[in-house]
């Protein structure tokens, strides 16, 4: 049984059309007792990107509350390697792109339609993260921002490649192409991470529109700053993206670990543990 997450971590959220587009096509999802972020950027025709990105994060929630309710996020499988949270959230992923995938084919105002998805399931001092596009995730640590997430995009492709450098990357202007999505193919795959998450932390998960208007180094000092305060801050990342220009839709999701949540496991498996 895992400890609940609801006592360990501070969970903000903030989404805001900017100061360009006339409609808001992210979504975010928050379900604290779980201790599940999710988060999606909407795209398509008129208002076919709000109809996948609210997909995304609905369909996707209530596939994993279902999966978690089968079994803990934390609990082993596949000869103890992997956790459940891990294989749940590749399932789920997979589910939600074939539905709006079906969508898109079958109803003609949803042609074309797609959108990007994060999501963080925190468990057992870990938090197991998956993503389809350029949406991310990233953690502070001490003073130390890191992005744990790799856009899906031609910009990320070429960067990696070396036919361009990061200095011209963030001068680049086919910066959200992407090359992974839900809904756009029959069958897409999520990249699929753990990490350990401290007591300290402060995890991040952001569309585009923030990145696209702020550098690492800005968001990271903000976080630094007001990261105590995960409401306040989160007010303030969506304040400054749309002071630089607010070119795009703007959301954020804030998770601060305040103290350590392991998993509570029974007096015969921390006896198997032991004897191995």
């Amino acid at each position: 049984m895992e400890l609940n997450p609801t006592v360990a971590l501070e969970i903000a959220t903030r989404s805001d059309p900017g100061r360009v587009r006339a409609h808001n096509e992210d979504s975010v999802l928050v379900n604290q007792a779980l201790g599940l972020a999710l988060l999606a950027d909407g795209m398509g025709g008129y208002n076919a990107g709000e109809v996948a990105s609210s997909m995304a994060t609905t369909l996707l929630a209530s596939g994993l509350v279902s999966a978690f309710t089968e079994r803990g996020p934390g609990e082993r499988e596949v000869g103890g390697r992997r956790s459940w949270a891990r294989t749940a959230l590749g399932r789920e992923i997979a589910s939600t792109n074939a539905v709006i995938h079906e969508a898109a084919v079958n109803q003609p105002a949803y042609s074309g339609m797609g959108s990007t998805v994060v999501a963080a399931v925190f468990h057992d001092n870990v938090v197991t993260v998956a993503h389809v596009g350029d949406s991310r995730l990233y953690r502070l640590r001490g003073s130390e921002l890191v992005q744990l997430t790799r856009d899906h995009s031609l910009l990320q492709e070429q960067l990696d490649a070396g036919i361009i450098t990061v200095e011209q990357a963030r001068a680049a202007k086919n910066k959200n192409l992407l090359t992974r999505a839900l809904g756009v193919d029959p069958v897409v795959e999520a990249e699929i991470r753990e990490h350990d998450a401290q007591p300290g932390d402060v995890f991040l998960l952001c569309s585009d529109g923030l990145t696209d208007m702020l550098g690492d180094a800005r968001i990271g000092a903000t976080i630094l700053e007001q990261g105590a305060n995960p409401e306040r801050c989160a007010a303030r990342l969506v304040d400054l993206a749309n002071d630089a220009g607010g070119r795009d839709n703007v959301t954020v999701v804030l998770v601060r670990v305040a103290r350590a949540f392991p998993a509570r496991r029974s007096w015969w498996a921390r006896l198997f543990a032991w004897l191995r």
